[in-house]
């Protein structure tokens, strides 16, 4: 058994669980972090001395970081033994290591140093490797890939970077290595800098790349190529490929003419072949088979396959999608479910059939779909969960857990979701399975999904798909007059049910509710403390799908597609002519809005399952049609 012990992301973990005395719980913890802050060693020790809390490690860690001296030296580094890995280290070593370069301690700096993506205290270390005499040729070395990178450096760097370029190091394969990643998504705000380093005929080079990140277009103007060198053919190559992205038609114009111009490599070409195809097929251009069929094999993978079959899909070429797929190694449910659906729109039904037998055995959305056409009953697979309670209650008095528990009882959720990230690294697949019945237990169900989706425990259904605030969404769901496998599903897919979830659009809570869209459905404001609420969450996002439905004249495909996408979008979406439902889903031009679909109506399958109800909730889609 590990010392510590399982894991979690979410912030919320602890939210629904919380009492209104958790600081009273932990008042001796919060009073002897206060008093540490500005204490002397004599204090510090006698509040270490008479706290007995799952915290107590952080009171150390605050007098540490803000009271750093070389007399404690030796408490220090035993501290930083004693927590190595885990979040109580860094914040103390960084103390540590700032304390002993102000000081000029280089030995001790030098055997406390970490690796680190901070690069000021990298760069010390390794000057004060050379100070102290380690062989030139060995820091040197480490100091290139310092340097090649696209970003600038901090000012800790300079006398090592001089002294590298002094030696030799500095070459112009390495100015051009930088200038690619500087151009190519790092920081082009470096390449005037990095220009100078050019001998003056190829210093037009830097300015051409500034040039192309910034306007894709001037890829496509053959005259700024003057003397059609390698380094041109580089910048062309990289520019064509981002234009396609911008302007179709004006990059395959130009892609026509570099091709010729330049003497590109068969690897360099079926990265634009690749690179084309993507662009092309996900705007519906009318290239985008041509494109698709010039990728290498070597090159194919699931996502161009995915494309394929979406364009020929378009197009409803049944017999091009069974020419194409039959016989392939690894296919999708999708692409197999599709495969058989051609084979039926040709007449094949007894081959149709036994695919979908085989794809109806999965708990997929495919799989249901499979189901549905073959009138069979829907495959769950679940797996009921066998560990140890002693393992399990090994778990709960792990010291990580107990930290964990604590900083989340106060509130302090980034420092909690770091102690889970480092406990779900170093626990095994056993004591992962533990923790998720103890999270099960315990209701914490976004942990509990998390966790066991870490491990690829997908057949715990009754564990990865748990009846969250099920009282709250059966009487909202039925207050709107909506089903109530459709608002947990859409809560189940939106957060994993972590009330405090929030996207980087500001979507907030359960079902993931815009601040704007709460306020036009509850017309009035709604604070982002009472959006975390599950009442009022599960109140507003039930009431917005039961609006949706309306407005999608009661098609809950076309409202569950409208509340990821928009409304307005998914009206732009539906085609002149009316086609199947489910082949509309399939096309659906925004990957996010068609996989948010699928995965929503699979997981109100399951829990239209788990409540005891007869059925196939997506029979209905196979009748249905959009559009026309």
């Amino acid at each position: 058994m590990k010392k510590h012990l399982l894991g979690w992301t979410a912030a919320a973990l602890f939210l629904p669980f919380f009492s209104a005395g958790a600081n009273d719980k932990h008042e001796a913890f919060l009073d002897a972090e206060k008093k540490v802050r500005h204490s002397d060693y004599d204090e510090f020790q006698d509040v270490i001395n008479n706290l007995d809390h799952p915290l107590k490690p952080y009171v150390e860690k605050t007098y540490w970081q803000r009271h750093p001296d070389v007399k404690y030296q030796t408490e220090i580094e035993n501290y930083l033994t004693v927590y190595q890995n885990t979040p109580l280290e860094w914040p103390v070593r960084k103390a540590w290591l700032q304390y002993l370069r102000k000081h000029d301690r280089k030995a001790a700096y030098i055997n406390n140093y970490r690796d680190t993506s901070n690069n000021e205290l990298t760069c010390t270390y390794l000057q004060y490797q050379l100070d102290l005499g380690a062989p030139e040729k060995a820091i040197l070395s480490q100091v290139s890939d310092l340097w090649v990178v696209g970003k600038s450096q901090p000012n800790e760097c300079d006398s090592l970077f001089s002294l590298w370029s002094k030696k030799g190091y500095l070459n112009q394969d390495r100015v051009w290595q930088r200038i690619t990643l500087a151009a190519q998504g790092g920081d082009r705000n470096l390449l005037p800098y990095l220009k100078t380093l050019l001998p003056k005929n190829e210093q037009y080079l830097a300015d051409l790349y500034k040039k192309v990140r910034s306007d894709p277009s001037a890829a496509a103007g053959l005259y700024r190529y003057k003397n059609k060198t390698v380094k041109e053919s580089e910048i062309a190559h990289y520019g064509v490929k981002r234009l396609v992205w911008r302007d179709r038609d004006l990059a395959l114009k130009a892609w026509e003419k570099l091709d010729k111009m330049f003497a590109y490599s068969d690897e360099q070409k079926a990265d634009v072949y690749y690179t084309f195809a993507l662009s092309l097929a996900s705007s519906g251009h009318k290239q985008a088979r041509f494109w698709l069929n010039k990728v290498p094999k070597e090159r194919q993978d699931r996502k161009l396959m995915q494309w394929q079959l979406g364009n020929m899909l378009k197009t409803q070429d049944w017999s091009g999608i069974v020419a194409f797929f039959t016989g392939k190694e690894n296919l999708s449910l999708g692409q197999q479910y599709w495969l058989a659906y051609s084979l039926a729109q040709r007449g094949d039904q007894e081959r149709a059939e036994a695919i979908w037998q085989t794809v109806a055995k999965e708990r997929d959305y495919y799989g249901f779909l499979a189901a549905a056409r073959l009138n069979i009953p829907v495959q769950l697979n679940n797996q009921p969960l066998q560990v140890s309670d002693e393992l399990v209650a090994e778990v709960a008095q792990a010291p990580g857990f107990k930290r964990a528990k604590a900083l989340y009882e106060l509130e302090r959720f980034t420092s909690a979701r770091r102690e889970w990230n480092y406990l779900t690294r170093t626990s095994s697949e056993q004591e992962k399975l533990a923790a998720s019945k103890l999270a099960a237990e315990l209701d914490w169900y976004d942990s509990t999904i998390y966790t066991l989706a870490q491990i690829k425990a997908w057949d715990y259904v009754e564990l990865r798909f748990p009846f969250a605030f099920q009282d709250l969404f059966e009487r909202y769901s039925k207050r709107n007059r909506i089903d109530v496998t459709w608002s947990i599903a859409i809560s189940r897919r939106e957060s994993s049910f972590a009330p405090d979830a929030r996207s980087h659009a500001n979507a907030r809570g359960l079902m993931q509710l815009l601040p704007s869209t709460a306020k036009y459905v509850n017309k009035s404001t709604v604070s982002s403390k009472r959006l975390n609420q599950p009442k009022t969450n599960i109140r507003l996002g039930t009431q917005y799908l039961e609006y949706l439905k309306k407005k999608n004249h009661d098609n809950e495909v076309l409202a569950t597609a409208s509340y990821n996408a928009g409304y307005h979008r998914i009206k732009r979406w539906l085609p002149e002519e009316a086609m199947p439902a489910e082949l509309w889903v399939e096309l659906i031009p925004y990957r996010e809005t068609r996989n948010y679909v699928k995965n929503v109506y699979a997981y109100r399958q399951v829990y239209h399952t788990r409540l005891g109800r007869e059925g196939n909730i997506l029979a209905p889609i196979l009748d249905m049609k959009m559009g026309g």
